[in-house]
């Protein structure tokens, strides 16, 4: 707790209406959740005003607000330019600048960020580092899991879990950053000692609008890192030097670069390569030292990602020989190359790809070892990127001899509308239209032939689908299964 008027010497301007100088006791940005001795920020977001709730607020027990406007309310009102990003500064200050006391690593790009953040937590954790995780999945920590909204959380939520993180004594927080939450100032206030970039490819224009200004978004968080090199605490920043955007990220930054790759040149990388059905070995070479890793995960991307890893735990003194006796040990992420075990004569993998070029990682990964035909089920989000709908239905025609066009989460979007979009991306007419993704599947799984390889696509981990504004149950794991049962009758 503090009182106001020492909690508001961290903004640099506000104006300040009423003498009162009470007590805080917590913050929040949701009306719904303010109790006795709350101080109240009024965020404007894309769908509701948080001024609009001021007297909810105050009713539930509000002691000052923080708004971008002069509001009627019998307590004090700080106005200040922008609510989001004084939010930012005072809860920071409030939790008394909790990313200060444990090493932060923040990873950005357009895919492999939940595999790469796992695969970071897996390597600190088994060096006997007290972590916390930060995701798409999950946020978790201290032996409790909890759910999260966003892929990165507002900046008060983030202050407030950062300062239970500090009391439960965590060494090493690993957490994946959003573009949206870059653009959107939800990392203010996060003091990073790594920041890790993966790839980028086409995703959330629909936001972003133009390639060129989602780029920049992901790279402030590399332009955030600093300017000065201190003493005893030096940020880095670790590069894909493979990706078409490296060059643009070194820019972005003052902080000292660790690069990895495969083709280019790098501080670490992936030598005498040989990829199989179930994952891969390789060489890890970090700056002329190298170590023999098997990876259980398949794919060429997959190395990426565990080069990423490794950079970002070895710029934070990890041992090159715990980070390949970790990668060696990693079974896989939920929801990314995962294999559903049956005892049928074809296979079936359920994996997170919702992007053009995840999409073709996926499907290029499976002809390197498939023995018969591969076929995808496949949709798009609704309230997403429309571009990317005839480039995903026209990767999966590309790469797979069967396609199945469905439903994804179409949100407040036609299933129908959002699938015609999809067909424009096809050149031929050998696919199936089916908008029940629960029927895409189950068809699916009844055509299946003798070593076949069916890739469910786009969903991964979540275990829910969401139509309109409401999340109804679904895990393409779990209807997969139910499918082959099935089958079996």
């Amino acid at each position: 707790m503090i009182q106001l008027h020492s909690l508001l010497k961290g903004l640099p301007s506000y104006e300040l209406s009423g003498e009162e100088n009470p007590t805080v006791h917590e913050l929040h940005m949701d009306s719904r959740e303010v109790s006795e001795g709350s101080l109240f920020f009024c965020i404007r977001g894309y769908t509701v005003d948080g001024h609009d709730f001021v007297n909810q607020a105050v009713e539930k027990g509000a002691v000052a607000i923080v708004a971008e406007q002069d509001l009627h309310v019998p307590i004090p009102v700080v106005k200040v330019k922008n609510s989001k990003r004084a939010m930012a500064i005072l809860s920071s200050l409030f939790y008394d600048y909790p990313t200060t006391k444990f090493d932060l690593i923040g990873v950005t790009g357009t895919n492999g960020k939940t595999t790469v953040t796992h695969l970071i937590e897996k390597i600190l954790s088994d060096s006997g580092k007290n972590t916390a995780i930060i995701g798409t999945m999950y946020m978790k920590y201290a032996g409790q899991e909890v759910p999260v909204a966003n892929t990165t959380p507002e900046s008060l939520v983030l202050q407030k879990h950062f300062h239970e993180m500090v009391q439960s004594k965590v060494d090493a927080v690993t957490m994946e950053v959003s573009s949206h939450a870059l653009e959107l100032g939800r990392v203010h206030g996060s003091q990073y000692d790594v920041a890790v970039f993966t790839n980028i490819s086409q995703d959330h224009l629909d936001f972003h609008e133009t390639m060129e200004r989602y780029t920049h978004a992901k790279g402030l968080l590399f332009a955030q890192l600093g300017n000065a090199y201190k003493k005893h605490h030096q940020p880095k920043a670790v590069l894909n030097v493979d990706d078409d955007a490296f060059q643009r990220l070194e820019t972005m930054t003052a902080a000292p670069i660790i690069t990895y790759g495969i083709e280019g040149e790098a501080d670490v990388k992936a030598e005498n390569i040989h990829l199989h059905e179930s994952g891969s070995n390789f060489d890890l070479s970090v700056n002329g030292e190298t170590v023999p890793v098997t990876l259980k995960m398949a794919g060429t991307f997959s190395i990426y990602n565990a080069l990423a890893a490794a950079s970002a735990v070895y710029a934070v003194g990890i041992s090159l020989q715990q980070i390949t006796s970790s990668l060696s040990s990693v079974e896989g992420v939920s929801g990314r190359f995962e294999r559903i075990i049956t005892n049928e004569d074809f296979h079936i993998i359920v994996d997170y790809a919702h992007t053009p070029d995840s999409l073709q990682n996926v499907l290029e990964t499976i002809q390197e070892f498939a023995k018969g035909k591969i076929s995808v089920v496949v949709g798009c989000g609704g309230d997403r990127d429309k571009t990317k709908r005839p480039l995903m239905a026209g990767i999966a025609e590309k790469y797979a001899d069967k396609v199945y066009l469905t439903s994804d989460n179409p949100r407040t979007e036609d299933p129908k509308a959002i699938l015609k979009d999809m067909e424009q991306g096809m050149r031929g007419d050998v696919y199936t239209v089916i908008e029940s993704r629960r029927d895409a599947i189950f068809e699916a799984v009844q055509n299946a032939e003798k070593d076949e390889v069916l890739l469910i696509a786009g969903k991964g981990h979540e275990t829910y689908q969401t139509i309109g504004k409401v999340n109804h149950h679904f895990d393409d794991r779990v209807v997969a299964r139910e499918a082959v049962e099935e089958r079996q009758k």
